[in-house]
């Protein structure tokens, strides 16, 4: 699918012409001048002539592309070219270079040069002056990649699906040229690390997104910005839960927002999970609706917690990864998401035709988009991921095996961080080794870690709230509720618009009983 993406931005950047040429087809069609500030780009290039402090700035921000007129991007390379060789940058040398280059003529010879220079009183605001050239130059690519999608979307046999992820593809790379260069020397690095590192020492946080389990939190720091971690499990074990506790404790405790993409099951189920989990009352009375008064009152202030949480739930079914890529971007820049979570990774589309009809193959593109995505919003991607049989023909205690990973041997190699759950219990497992009973108890188990050691972590797993909790955490020691007369009432929000009425307190939609924790 690279590959194929690869071909039509061959395809898209060859068809046209050259940038400023295609603009000035399209603006005469228009009846309208493209976007351009010349004036300031004079006197951008009019201060690198006479200030060699203003160089800095103006190459920080601008490229020779950057400059509308053609005799203004021969003076700017002329300038480049003196500078990156170590030579000095003035009105004799410059002109030098251009004649050698072979092109005094199309600048407008010597004295446009010279006067470029006298036209400058103060150097002093280069870089507003840099950013006013660069912005009329985002302008005028943003009108070229939208008239080549155009000219794309009209051809015969174009696939959607590529077209909307090389629009992203051709609009994020204008905004990455909107920002500066992107490289940094081992100085800068070096200096930053050793401060990211003292500050670390003075204080006892963790350095990703807390999950909330204390002893898992101390191995991995938390789930990493730009890892890909995979949460692997045999149906019944409890990924959902698993995932809707961490997305929980990151939101609610940590104040950290939260994207999580459910597959399967709606977001109101999830949302009743969550209540569930949050006010201890059993998912099979929030099911009923047959709650006693105190349990209402328990509803209603446990869910105040929620309320707040910044959690946004998306239950688009069999979502490809180019509409959850194009959301995750969209939220990142509107709701500084901190992390995302995807339940499950195996009920995801690749997008396209899938011409090939290969699954495992279709898998690896996702787990490599996914990694990808991951990188680029610098956050952690948590994506819930189905074992294979393998693990249930398996003798002895069961337990899962990097190789169990279902459909995709990518999944492992793309992956920071790969952790599996396990309930001996659900095996008929009673017991440990020493005998301690293994009732309620689940198991993280860390099977991949990039940067760190690999453990086993004992947690709690409460059953009848679907909840995971810390193993030294007692579940019933929530305050007892207030008497109240009046039920709880679940407001009008984005989670319960639809054909559920707000208005009622038990007019939820039915739990699915077979939806795998």
């Amino acid at each position: 699918m690279e590959k194929d993406i690869s071909a039509k931005k061959e395809k898209f950047q060859s068809k046209g012409k050259k940038l400023t040429d295609l603009i000035h087809d399209n603006s005469f069609t228009l009846g309208k001048k493209p976007p351009q500030a010349v004036d300031a780009e004079k006197i951008v290039l009019g201060a690198m002539l006479l200030d060699k402090a203003a160089l800095p700035p103006a190459f920080e921000i601008l490229t020779k592309d950057s400059f509308y007129e053609p005799a203004h991007q021969y003076i700017y390379e002329a300038i480049e070219y003196l500078d990156g060789n170590s030579k000095a940058v003035d009105i004799l040398t410059v002109v030098d270079r251009i004649r050698k280059m072979g092109k005094i003529e199309e600048v407008g010879g010597v004295y446009y040069i010279t006067q470029l220079s006298e036209r400058i009183g103060s150097t002093a605001h280069i870089e507003s002056h840099a950013r006013i050239v660069q912005e009329k130059y985002l302008l005028r690519k943003l009108i070229n990649t939208c008239m080549e999608l155009v000219k794309e979307g009209y051809e015969e046999g174009v696939d959607a699906f590529d077209l909307l992820d090389l629009a992203e593809k051709k609009l994020f790379e204008i905004a990455n040229d909107g920002i500066g260069k992107d490289f940094f020397d081992m100085n800068s690095l070096v200096n930053e690390a050793i401060k990211e590192i003292e500050e670390l020492s003075k204080s006892d946080e963790i350095t990703g997104v807390p999950t909330g389990f204390a002893q898992f939190d101390n191995v991995t720091a938390g789930f990493q910005k730009s890892d890909l971690i995979i949460i692997a499990a045999r149906p019944g074990m409890g990924k959902t839960s698993f995932a809707l506790s961490v997305a929980r404790n990151a939101a609610v405790t940590y104040n950290k927002a939260v994207a999580l993409f459910s597959l399967e099951m709606s977001s109101v189920q999830l949302t009743k999970r969550l209540i569930s989990s949050e006010a201890e009352i059993p998912s099979e009375k929030l099911r009923k609706g047959n709650l006693e008064k105190n349990e209402w009152a328990q509803l209603t202030i446990k869910s105040e917690q929620l309320n707040k949480a910044q959690i946004f739930i998306d239950d688009t079914p069999a979502i490809s990864i180019y509409q959850l890529r194009a959301k995750c971007r969209r939220m990142k820049a509107h709701q500084n998401i901190d992390m995302v979570v995807i339940d499950y990774l195996q009920l995801m589309t690749g997008g396209g035709d899938n011409k090939s009809g290969n699954r495992e193959q279709e898998i690896s593109q996702i787990s490599r988009a996914l990694k990808g995505l991951a990188k680029e919003l610098n956050i952690p991607v948590i994506a819930l991921s189905q074992l294979s049989r393998a693990v249930e023909s398996r003798g002895g205690d069961k337990r899962p095996q990097l190789s169990d990973l279902r459909e995709s041997g990518a999944i492992e190699q793309d992956a920071d961080l790969v952790i599996f759950l396990y309930r001996p219990e659900y095996y008929g497992l009673h017991q440990d080794e020493d005998g301690n009973s293994n009732k309620g108890i689940a198991e993280i188990m860390v099977a991949k870690h990039r940067n760190g050691s690999l453990e086993n972590i004992k947690v709690r797993f409460i059953d009848q709230y679907a909840k995971f909790a810390n193993l030294d955490e007692d579940p019933f020691l929530s305050e007892p509720a207030p008497y109240v007369t009046e039920p709880f009432k679940v407001m009008p929000s984005k989670r319960n618009m639809g054909n559920e009425n707000p208005e009622s307190g038990t007019n939820f939609p039915p739990m699915d009983d077979d939806a795998p924790f």
